[in-house]
């Protein structure tokens, strides 16, 4: 289960998708975040799915692969459908389970809430999947380079989020190297009490936390050995420009978004 989290991965491939600006594709993902909170309709939810599943189709990246990244996650969706289901009010109810009473309106909020936290996770796993860590860095640097006019270091701000990015999947595999030596030692991590498997965990964080301040102190100094900095005389080998494709999927987002906005005005 440990390898199966995607975020912070990046997949090699020839597309149009890897091809757009990293700076057009930051944008692009969060008002794709926020077209998610547009939508309340089973129509519109349809139209991102389908729009969502031809860019997946475009990237190249295998479906399997995204739909790998949600098996980690279940349990986060399905502790969010129950909730729903239970506290959701409505004027059709279907039936009581205790105090509670499932009600058809909160069958289909669950459904839709389920729905908006897989197509915000593979939505935004796409960004990572299609775009490198030192081109995220730049992007986010130069779109946070505004800011820089009333004291925010945006280098420094982008540095540190492409770094936490990028070691989730380092991170990731060597828990999943650690819970396979402490179990080759013996060690039992599915069964017993809560309290007995919260009690087994220490001996994954320990080493994993340990492992991470080695790592980070390693990048330390590999960086400054090379006397890495993010001052303004800073050049870089590949400058980002934009290009006609970037034009492209400006205009189809903005095709996709205003689509979203009529279903909400005229369907709801």
């Amino acid at each position: 289960m440990i390898r199966d989290i995607t975020i912070g991965q990046y997949y090699p491939a020839e597309s149009p998708i890897h091809r757009i600006d990293a700076r057009v594709k930051t944008v692009i993902t969060l008002l794709y975040i926020i077209s998610l909170f547009v939508i309340n309709s089973f129509v519109g939810y349809a139209v991102v799915i389908a729009s969502l599943a031809v860019t997946i189709k475009m990237s190249r990246v295998p479906f399997k692969f995204m739909i790998r990244g949600l098996r980690s996650l279940v349990l986060i969706i399905i502790f969010t459908a129950v909730i729903n289901l239970l506290v959701t009010e409505g004027e059709t109810p279907l039936l009581t389970i205790w105090r509670f009473t499932v009600t058809l309106e909160g069958v289909f909020f669950a459904i839709k809430m389920c729905l908006r936290i897989i197509l915000l996770i593979v939505g935004s796993s796409l960004l990572t999947l299609t775009t490198t860590p030192i081109k995220l860095t730049d992007g986010i640097e130069s779109l946070l380079k505004p800011l820089e006019k009333i004291g925010v270091p945006a280098h420094d701000i982008a540095m540190m989020m492409t770094i936490a990015l990028r070691f989730i999947p380092t991170l990731l595999d060597e828990t999943d190297k650690i819970i396979k030596a402490q179990q080759a030692r013996g060690a039992d991590f599915d069964t017993g009490s809560l309290a007995s498997k919260a009690k087994a965990l220490v001996p994954i964080l320990v080493p994993l936390f340990i492992s991470a301040f080695r790592r980070a102190e390693e990048l330390a100094m590999a960086m400054e050995a090379r006397c890495y900095g993010g001052s303004v005389e800073r050049t870089r080998m590949n400058v980002m420009k934009i290009s006609s494709i970037d034009y492209v999927a400006v205009a189809v987002f903005v095709v996709y978004f205003a689509v979203l906005v009529a279903i909400r005005i005229f369907i709801g």
